[in-house]
Formats: C-alpha cells, structure tokens, sequence
C-alpha cells in the first residue's frame, strides 16, 4: 500500500509540475521515429521541496534512496505509456530508463559534502551537494547508456523479447552494464548482448578541489609542503561539457565508489550549477567619508589610497607608484562570469626582489582567486593520463587557469625557461592557450585541439642587480605589457572626453613612434591597454564613468613604460610623474593636484599637436 501510494503521489506530482506533458511530448517524439529502441531514456525535473510538501514519503526517497525513487517513477511512466498508448514498440518496464534531476537540496549540513572536514560521509547512495573550482577534465569518451541481452539459448523463451535490459545506474561501472557472465533466471544459460540495441551516451571526468584549498596556492603554506584531495566528477550526456576549467560550481551528485586502493572519492553529477561570488552592496564608513573629504579632486582619494596601501609591508608614503599600479591591477579583476576580462599585467624591476616578492603576496591574498605559482608546477593547461583507464586524455589546470578572474603572479622571470616565457609572451597577446591532443593519445587518426581564455592579470618581477644579458632580453620583450571587493565590480563607461582623449593620445604617440623601416612600436593592444588603465583608475575611485582625469594617469603610466622601452619623445614624462612629491599632508596633495593639471594641459597639447583629425573639448564646450 505504501508503494502504491508512493506512485500516486508520483503521478499527481508530474501533473502539477508539468513533467507529465513532457513525458508525453518526449514519448511522441519515439514514437513517431519508427525506430525499435531497447531502452528509452527520459528525464524528469524533481522540486525535492514540492515533492515532500506533497509526500514526505516520497519525498524522503527522493533524497536519500534515489535509485528506488526511480524505480516508483518508472513504473507510473510504463503505466501511463500503456493506458494512453504512446509508444508501441514499448514491450517491458524495464525498456524505461528514468533519470531523476534535481533542483537543489535541502540547505542542511548533512546534504554538504565538504572534503576540507571529517568525519566524511559520502558511503550512502544518496544525494549530497558540493561546492568546488575545476582544476582539471578529460575529453569526451563514450560510455554504455542501456544494453539488450538474450538467453542464448534458443529453446529458451527469454531467448526473445525485452526481457533483460541492463541501464546505467549512478555508481555503475561500465562492466556493471556490459559483462559476458550474465546468466538467465530460467535457464541458467549464459546470456549474449544483442548489439545492434546498445545505447550509447557521452561521458566526461572532471577534477574539482573545494574552494577552501585554493589557500594552499596564496602563499599561507610558507614554502612547507602541502596537499589537498581532489573530487572526481562523472558527468554524462546533457552535463558534458557543461563546466570549463578555473570556474566554481555547485555539484549535486551520487558517491559512486571510494575503492580501498585509492583515496580519491567520486561523484556522479546530477545537476551543475555555475557559482557568482557575491558582491559586497558597499564601502565602509570610513572610505565613505575619505571620498566625501576628496571630492573636489579626481586624483586625491586615489593618492591616498596608494600612499597607506600595504602599510605592514612598507612605511606609508613608499613605493607610492608601485602600489596605485597594484591597486588598479587589483580592481580590474571580477568575480563575474566575463567572456573578457580586462586584465592589467604588471612587471617590476626592482633591486630589491624580497621586499618586492612580499609586496605581491601580501596583495594576491585581497583577491579570492590570487594564485601564487610554484616553480614546480606548469603556469599553462598540459596534459596527463586519466587514471580511470576511460581513454581520455586529462588537462590539468595550471596556475593561470586557476586564477581565472584574479592574479596570477609568476614570480621572478628568471626562474622561467626560455620556451615558457615565450609561451607566456604568446598568451599576454591573444589572452588565451591552446592545448594540442595527439590522436594517437586517443586512439584516433585526427589530432585535437582545445582552447582556452587566459582571464587572469599576470604579476611578475625582475631582480635588477643580479640580470645578465639573458634577463635583459626577457625585459625588453615584456616591459610593454604594463578594497577592492566592490570597486572590482562597478560597470564603468567612458565619457565623450575621456574617450577622445584616448583615442587622440593613442594616435599621436603611435604617431611620433613610426618610422619608414621598422613601422610602427606601438601594437594594435596598446588601445587596449589604455581603456583598461583608465577603467581601472575609474574603478579606484569608485566612479562608473572614466574621465579625462582617469585618462592623464593611464597616460603618463603608459608614457613611463614607453619611455623605457624606446627612450622620451616630444611628450616627456618624468619618472615620478604620478606622485612627484612625497604625501605628508593637504598641501602635498594641493600641489599634486596643480602639478598633474599642468600635465594634462600637456596632454592635450601634444594631441592638438600630433594627433591629427582629434579635437579636444574643454569642460565648458
């Protein structure tokens, strides 16, 4: 009576939910193929919370006996196909495959899976939710969805017919499904597959660490060896290739099979959900007010961030330049799912790499995906062997895959080979890495490739004092490559003058840097690199809108990049350009202020000059 029940209240559930008529529609379309099918497969969208106010009974299978919950669903499938006749070729129940999705879980502790905490209880076949970043996924493989088998037996009556049907179940292995050891219930005689019905479905593993590990990648190990356990993820048919490698998602899923010869737990996906972090809805009281105080000025609130920024690595009022750079590197990272990112790379040279190395760790840790690279890894995507013997190939992350939407800092260049560096130079271009699959890895005469966008900010030093003429030609090819929570993720967009003022200084400094042999120094990304400068000055000083102001400090960064690279031109910064005095007070900051006004008076001068066909409007026009 309870299983009855059970199957009434299954029934009334598709009705209001509306899986009923899709279960029509889904059968309408088998029918009308004509075709014979040994098992049709059919998914249908569980509620778990309308499911339970319905049944509990249900509902409690549902989520903690799945694979009978299935089973209720499947009978009131078969029943309903044969009271409204909707596939004729349908012989036997177990022709049904159904698979259950679910929309979410019950946010109860016991429902989490969270590998960062024991005891870990994930023996029971049921389903948990988890919360991870992909660091690695194989290519797509097949796998056996449903076979047919027959007594081989002629005389046999089960010789015929659909009587034994074998599914895949989460948790099955592939010889759980195709095996040559079946026997017949009747007989007793070995059963054979009948080929010619084997369904085949799509399959694809991916790795996944929970969030919590990637501060093993942030520098909190102190350089002591560490480790971390990734979860293998089986995703099948419509889930593959539904996660990319770098981002986090929430996994609802099925423990498979935790072996005693291996420590690694698997999951089988039931749903994925893509993971936004949150944004902070604002600022504190304090920066609040320290914008209020500098109002009046477009460069001041930015000044003083810089000048107090990193204050337990450095005194206040050092290394001034370095960190406005950082700041704005910082904010123009996002947690948002962005196809392009405007990543500001930054390379120092300095003479001091400790202070230098501690700078950059100290800052990588303000963003949640500030990956600090170990030379003994691989900065880019290589592959490995997948040890699940399924006959893929395996792509493993790499430290800037994984700093997907934040900083990946390299460290010093001169502890890099020559092929990577020329690697890395390839990416910083076309901000993206191709990995190379030999088809013989596959067993295929075709080789393959994958793709992948590089959406990250590089950061990177070189020791000065210690850099022979291998390190200076590292230099010369990378030199141009030249809070925060909320500001990050402010939508900025330029203003009419801001944007002619960019675009009036990018034509005239290409202008001024083109001769008849060699063309033109400045690449086509130089434009590129001048919005992001701008947006990021922007975003610093919580704006949406990018002003004229915002363009000076792009400007002048720029132009000081430039400057070493190729030697000053017509427009000649200084060196200190951006913070020619050092910050003690109000005064200080008043006379920046006029100082960077007369800069910008520079400016505009030099593109009313050299860049012709630009017209640069005053405030009042």
């Amino acid at each position: 009576m309870s299983n009855l029940k059970m199957k009434e209240a299954a029934l009334i559930y598709l009705d209001r939910s509306g899986g009923l008529q899709k279960f029509i529609d889904d059968c309408k379309y088998y029918n009308d193929s004509k075709q014979s099918y040994a098992v049709y497969r059919f998914k249908i969208l569980i509620n778990p919370s309308d499911v339970v106010e319905l049944d509990a009974e249900l509902g409690n299978h549902i989520l903690h006996q799945p694979l009978k919950a299935a089973e209720v669903f499947q009978s009131v499938c078969f029943i309903a196909v044969k009271t409204l006749s909707l596939i004729g070729q349908l012989q036997t129940e177990t022709q049904i495959n159904i698979v259950l999705k679910l929309t979410h879980l019950p946010p109860l502790p016991s429902y989490g899976l969270d590998l960062c905490e024991f005891p870990l209880d994930y023996t029971s076949q049921r389903f948990y939710i988890m919360q991870g970043i992909v660091i690695a996924m194989t290519t797509v493989t097949k796998y056996t969805q449903g076979a047919r088998f027959l007594c081989s037996d002629e005389a046999c009556p089960l010789s015929k017919g659909f009587q034994y049907i074998r599914v895949h179940v989460p948790g099955a292995t592939e010889s759980a499904t195709i095996r040559n050891d079946f026997l017949c219930n009747l007989c007793a005689s070995s059963l054979q597959e009948d080929r010619k019905f084997r369904v085949l479905g799509d399959k694809q593993i991916v790795e996944i660490i929970a969030t919590k590990a990637l501060h093993a990648f942030q520098g909190h190990s102190n350089n002591q060896p560490f480790r971390f356990q990734s979860v293998t993820i089986f995703l099948r048919d419509e889930s593959v290739n539904k996660m990319n490698i770098g981002n986090e998602y929430k996994i609802i899923g099925i423990p498979t099979c935790v072996k005693a010869s291996q420590t690694a737990v698997c999951i089988e996906a039931n749903s994925i959900t893509f993971c936004n972090s949150k944004v902070p809805s604002g600022i504190s009281d304090n920066f609040r007010c320290l914008l209020s105080l500098t109002s009046s000025s477009c460069w001041k609130f930015t000044a003083i961030l810089a000048n107090i920024f990193a204050s337990q690595i450095t005194p206040p009022g050092t290394y001034n330049l370095l960190k406005l750079c950082l700041l704005m590197s910082l904010v123009q990272t996002t947690d948002r799912n962005k196809e392009l990112e405007d990543c500001l790379d930054i390379l120092i040279l300095t003479s001091d790499t400790l202070l230098i190395d501690r700078f950059l760790n100290f800052s990588i840790n303000l963003v949640p995906r500030g990956i600090r690279h170990l030379v003994s890894t691989e900065i880019f995507p290589t592959l490995s062997r997948n040890k699940y013997g399924t006959g893929a190939v395996s792509i493993q992350a790499g430290s800037a895959l994984l700093a997907k939407g934040g900083i990946c800092f390299i460290g010093d260049l001169a502890s890099h080979k020559k092929d990577k560096l020329e690697q890395l130079q390839s990416v910083l271009e076309s901000r993206n890495i191709t990995v190379y699959i030999p088809g013989k890895k596959l067993g295929e005469d075709i080789d393959q490739q994958m793709t992948f966008p590089v959406q990250c900010s590089f950061w990177s030093f070189v020791d000065m004092d210690s850099s022979s003429r291998r390190n200076a030609q590292k230099i010369n090819t990378l030199i141009g490559q030249m809070l925060l929570a909320f500001a990050k993720n402010l939508n900025v967009e330029f203003s009419l003058e801001a944007e002619r003022m960019t675009h009036g200084y990018y034509l005239a400094s290409r202008r001024i840097r083109t001769d008849s042999i060699c063309g033109s120094k400045l690449s086509a990304s130089a434009l590129k690199y001048l919005v992001f400068l701008s947006e990021a000055h922007a975003r610093l000083n919580l704006r949406n809108k990018v002003l004229k102001e915002d363009v000076l400090i792009a400007a002048l960064l720029f132009e000081t990049s430039l400057t070493l690279k190729y030697g000053a031109t017509v427009f000649c910064v200084a060196p200190n350009a951006i913070f020619p005095f050092e910050l003690y007070n109000e005064e200080y900051l008043e006379q920046r202020d006029l100082y960077l006004t007369q800069c910008q008076q520079q400016l505009e001068q030099f593109i009313a000059t050299y860049g012709p066909g630009t017209t640069i409007f005053s405030s009042d026009e």
